[in-house]
C-alpha cells in the first residue's frame, strides 16, 4: 500500500520503493498545464486601442479565446489624468537655460518634458528614455537639452496639455471594459500615460504605477490588479523594483527561478531552454506573416514547457504595427482548432496556475477501497483562484470514480505507470476522497 505521496514545489517524492503499477495507486501530481494540455498561450494587447475591442475581441469571442488587454487608464473618462508632480514648471525650464542636464537633474527634467506641450515634447521624452535604457546616457542628456531649448524658444508651445500615446479616436469607457471583463477577458494596467518609466523620478514613477492601479480597482475590481505591463516592455531594474511591489505579476519580467523568459526582441529558440517553464514572448508585427505566426503555435504543441505570450498592438490601421482583421480571423481559428493540445488563457490565469502548482503540497494515502488526498498551499486562495488539474493513479479495476461523493469521472487513461484520472480543483487547503463509483 502506498502512503505519503508528496508533491512539494512541483517535485514528486514517493516515500516507498519502486515496484509494480499497483504500488503506484494514489500517486497524485499536478499537471504542468491546466487539463493536462501540452502548452499554454496568452494573447495580450497593449495600449487599449479602440480596434482591439471593436475588431479583435469579437473574433476572439467567436472562437471562445480570452484575451488580456493592458489599457492606458489616463485616456479613459473618469480616470485620473496624467500630470507632472514636482516643482513649478517655469522654474525647471528656466534652470535648463543655466545648467545643462546631468545625473542630478535628469530624472526631473525627463519627467516634466512630456507635460510641456505638443506631441513633439512627448516624442522627446520617449526618445530620451530609449537612449537612456540603451545605456547612451550622455546622448540622452544632450537630446533633453535640445528639447528644452526648443521649449524656451517657443518652438514647443506650453499648452499645459497631455497628448496621449495613442490616437484621439479611442473611445472605450470603463462600462465597456467592465462588460469585457465579465465576458472572461482580463483588463489590466498599462500605466496612466504610457511614459518611459525608466527616466521618471520617484514621485512621477509611483504616480503612473499607483494611480493606474487605483483606477482599475475602482472601476473593475481588485482582481484585475494582479498583472500589469510597464510600457515599451521595459526591464529597467529600478522600474521593476517599484512595479513588483505593487503588482503580483508583470508581463515585463517574472523572476521565478523555474521559468526562463525569452522576450520579443530575442532570437533564442525556446526549445533550447532547460527550465521547467519557458515564457516565450512574440510580437506579431505588420511584416510578420501568418505562416511564421502559425509556426509559433506548432512549436508549442511539440513541447511541454512553452508558454507562448503574444503581444499585439495596432489593428486595422490604428495603432503601432497593426495587423488586419483577416489575419486575426485566420490566426485565432488556427489556435482554436488546436485547443485539444493547447491551453489558451489570460496572462493572469497562466501565472496563477504555474505558481499554484509550484507551491502546492500533496499527501496521498491508498486505503484500498478509497484514496485520500490532502492538498495545501501557501498562496492566498482569494487571489490564486484558477483551478489546478490533478492526476491521480487508480486501481486498474476502477471504471467509474467518484470525487468527494459529488462528481463522477468515467474517463480513465493509461500510461507507463498505470491507470489514472485527471480532474480540476481550486487550490487551497482541502481533502479529496476518491472511491470507485457505481
Amino acid at each position: 500500500m502506498l502512503k505519503n505521496i508528496i508533491l512539494l514545489l512541483g517535485i514528486t517524492l514517493i516515500l516507498s520503493c519502486e515496484g509494480t503499477k499497483e504500488e503506484n495507486i494514489g500517486l497524485t501530481t499536478i499537471t504542468k498545464w491546466q487539463e493536462d494540455k501540452k502548452s499554454a498561450i496568452s494573447i495580450t494587447y497593449d495600449d487599449g486601442i479602440i480596434n482591439q475591442f471593436t475588431v479583435a475581441k469579437p473574433i476572439m469571442d467567436k472562437y471562445q479565446i480570452p484575451g488580456t488587454f493592458y489599457v492606458i487608464t489616463g485616456k479613459i473618462a473618469g480616470s485620473k489624468k496624467g500630470k507632472f508632480i514636482g516643482r513649478p514648471k517655469a522654474e525647471i525650464i528656466q534652470e535648463t537655460k543655466l545648467i545643462k542636464t546631468n545625473k542630478e537633474n535628469f530624472f526631473e527634467r525627463a519627467s516634466l518634458i512630456a507635460f510641456t506641450g505638443t506631441t513633439e515634447a512627448i516624442d522627446y521624452h520617449s526618445r530620451v528614455g530609449s537612449l537612456y535604457e540603451a545605456g547612451k546616457i550622455q546622448k540622452a542628456y544632450q537630446l533633453l537639452d535640445e528639447g528644452y531649448l526648443k521649449i524656451r524658444r517657443g518652438e514647443i508651445r506650453n499648452l499645459d496639455k497631455v497628448i496621449h500615446h495613442d490616437n484621439v479616436v479611442d473611445t472605450t469607457t470603463w462600462d465597456d471594459l467592465k462588460v469585457y471583463a465579465q465576458e472572461g477577458h482580463e483588463i489590466a494596467s498599462h500605466t496612466v500615460t504610457h511614459p518611459r518609466l525608466a527616466v521618471l523620478d520617484e514621485a512621477n514613477l509611483l504616480y503612473e504605477l499607483e494611480q493606474s492601479k487605483k483606477d482599475v480597482e475602482q472601476y473593475l475590481g481588485k482582481q484585475y490588479t494582479f498583472s500589469a505591463e510597464c510600457p515599451y516592455g521595459t526591464e529597467n531594474e529600478r522600474v521593476m523594483e517599484y512595479a513588483h511591489k505593487l503588482y503580483p505579476s508583470l508581463r515585463n519580467r517574472m523572476p521565478e527561478p523555474y521559468l526562463e523568459e525569452i522576450n520579443r526582441s530575442s532570437k533564442k529558440s525556446p526549445e533550447t531552454s532547460e527550465k521547467e517553464y519557458v515564457q516565450w514572448q512574440r510580437g506579431p508585427l505588420t511584416n510578420i506573416g501568418l505562416e511564421e505566426m502559425k509556426d509559433w503555435i506548432d512549436r508549442c504543441a511539440a513541447q511541454d514547457n512553452i508558454w507562448l505570450v503574444l503581444v499585439f498592438h495596432g489593428i486595422n490601421g490604428i495603432g503601432w504595427e497593426p495587423k488586419t482583421d483577416k489575419e486575426l480571423e485566420a490566426y485565432f481559428k488556427y489556435i482554436h482548432d488546436r485547443r485539444d493540445q493547447l491551453w489558451v488563457a489570460t496572462f493572469a490565469d497562466v501565472t496563477k496556475y504555474i505558481r499554484a502548482r509550484k507551491s502546492t503540497k500533496i499527501e496521498s494515502v491508498d486505503h484500498g477501497k478509497s484514496i485520500q488526498i490532502n492538498i495545501s498551499s501557501t498562496l492566498d486562495p482569494k487571489v490564486y483562484d484558477v483551478p489546478i488539474t490533478l492526476k491521480t493513479y487508480i486501481p486498474k479495476n476502477w471504471k467509474r470514480i467518484s470525487i468527494n461523493e459529488n462528481q463522477i469521472i468515467s474517463t480513465v487513461a493509461t500510461d507507463t505507470i498505470g491507470n489514472y484520472i485527471t480532474y480540476s480543483i481550486l487550490p487551497g487547503n482541502k481533502e479529496i476522497l476518491l472511491r470507485e463509483g457505481i
